[in-house]
């Protein structure tokens, strides 16, 4: 009986009106993500590839001398574009493609202040990460387009069956409530995602075909997982839509209130609780970081010069020090300020998982290797990069049996230039399994609603008189 509702209410749905109209829409948006992808992302990634050879190229010039490697550091370090870009744009722009390491304050001939992380935004509103809804990727067609469609499938699902009589006629039957709720439920179902299948399909068909876009087996896992999102996305507003119109007397009623809800809590509180939770902290800013940094060379630089001029071998030893002490606290410092930055961000992401559409905004991301998160899997990236590169200088200089191992000194380490080879290289790379852990209790949330809102329109449905 579940599928002979289901089968009716799909016949009706793929001869209406409002089908024709979504197979329209969700063609249009999807080919038209596929046609700026395949146009944009060659010209991302050629960037990228370049900028890599041209930091790689700086860095190996310096392999004449450990010390220029030591104390100039590693360079630029860039991040790696997603290839599934398409999926959810995760409002990069807001956030730096890459972290570089500088070496400036003070200086002489055999000693100056050692390299240390920066980690630069690009754009001055680094705090506001929030996608562009400009930008028509899946998130996009998802979040906005595909809930308002499941809403439109099911604002008459109950009350336009009992404008029209018909509702009052199938009880009638000694049909049970539930398989009739959960009939028209799968009906919606089906036919909705018939067209979105259609058009993600034509989708990947177009960009699969491109030699400019290659997609992997991680690739393709996580679209999997994507549409697996999209699925359950879909199953929450579709229960809303049973929810509020079992619950009044009128579809038009029922379509208005769906409206004001999905205004409500897809486009405007996202936003604005958003806006409203960046403001309850402000990290360090710009100016009071170099201040601070200042005031750490100008502490270190005093001690120096109190405690040298008895013996140059001494005075070398002093420096070697200082130098250590100098880049530990100015990582300090700088990890100290990107915390407060990544908290910040964090606290407001949590407080719009009110907001069904942030939390899948934040699960596509995630899945797609784009915005905030993966963002974070960079910085993590580079920063474990930088310890390496740390590491292999020491051990590089451990090894030449001349040398007198102070590291930040000239004339202190080893003078053998080093292979261009041996330099380590950086590779910026995605987990998976990093990415489920980080979204795991943002998918159960996202599961859980769905639980709750069909539990409400079953016991919605079953107060119905008819």
């Amino acid at each position: 009986m579940i599928w002979h509702i289901a089968k009716r209410e799909l016949y009706d749905n793929l001869n209406s009106l409002r089908f024709a109209l979504t197979m329209v829409l969700l063609l249009g948006l999807m080919l038209t993500n596929a046609v700026v992808h395949l146009q944009e992302h060659p010209a991302r990634i050629q960037k990228y590839l370049s900028s890599v050879v041209d930091a790689r190229n700086v860095l190996e010039s310096r392999a004449d001398s450990l010390y220029d490697l030591a104390r100039k550091g590693p360079g630029k370090l860039y991040k790696k574009p997603s290839p599934l870009h398409f999926c959810a744009e995760g409002g990069d722009t807001f956030l730096s493609s890459a972290v570089e390491a500088h070496y400036y304050f003070w200086d002489t001939d055999d000693l100056g202040s050692f390299w240390r992380m920066q980690y630069p935004a690009a754009t001055p509103n680094l705090t506001n990460i929030r996608p562009d809804v400009t930008k028509v990727d899946w998130a996009f067609v998802i979040g906005y387009a595909l809930s308002l469609i499941a809403l439109l499938f099911t604002f008459d699902s109950v009350s336009g069956e009992r404008e029209r009589g018909t509702l009052r006629l199938i009880l009638a039957n000694s049909v049970p409530r539930h398989t009739v709720l959960i009939g028209k439920f799968l009906g919606a179902l089906i036919s909705v995602n018939i067209s979105f299948a259609l058009a993600v399909l034509i989708n990947l068909l177009v960009i699969s075909t491109s030699s400019a876009v290659h997609l992997g087996a991680d690739a393709w896992g996580r679209i999997g997982i994507v549409f697996f999102i999209a699925l359950l996305y879909t199953c929450l507003f579709l229960a809303l839509g049973l929810l509020v119109s079992a619950r009044v007397q009128r579809s038009a009623v029922s379509l208005v209130i769906l409206l004001l809800t999905w205004v409500t809590f897809v486009v405007f509180m996202p936003s604005i609780l958003a806006s409203i939770a960046s403001g309850f902290s402000s990290p360090m800013s710009a100016d009071e970081l170099q201040v601070r940094r200042y005031q750490i060379n100008d502490k270190l630089w005093e001690e120096y010069h109190q405690k040298t001029g008895v013996s140059k071998l001494q005075d070398m030893q002093v420096g070697s020090r200082l130098v250590t002490q100098d880049k530990v606290e100015q990582d300090r410092l700088i990890e100290k300020r990107l915390m407060q930055q990544v908290e910040q961000v964090q606290r407001a992401r949590s407080i719009t998982q009110i907001s069904p559409a942030a939390i899948v905004q934040h699960l596509l991301e995630s899945f797609a290797g784009t915005g905030f998160e993966r963002h974070l899997q960079f910085l993590e990236n580079a920063q474990h990069y930088g310890r390496q590169y740390s590491e292999f200088i020491v051990e590089t200089d451990r090894t030449d049996l001349q040398s007198l191992h102070l590291i930040g000194v000239r004339e202190g380490m080893s003078q053998k230039p080093v292979s261009p080879e041996a330099i380590p290289r950086f590779e910026d790379t995605l987990s998976l399994s990093k990415d489920f852990n980080t979204a795991a209790t943002e998918l159960l949330l996202l599961i859980l609603f769905v639980v709750v809102l069909l539990s409400s329109a079953y016991l919605a449905f079953v107060r119905v008189e008819v």
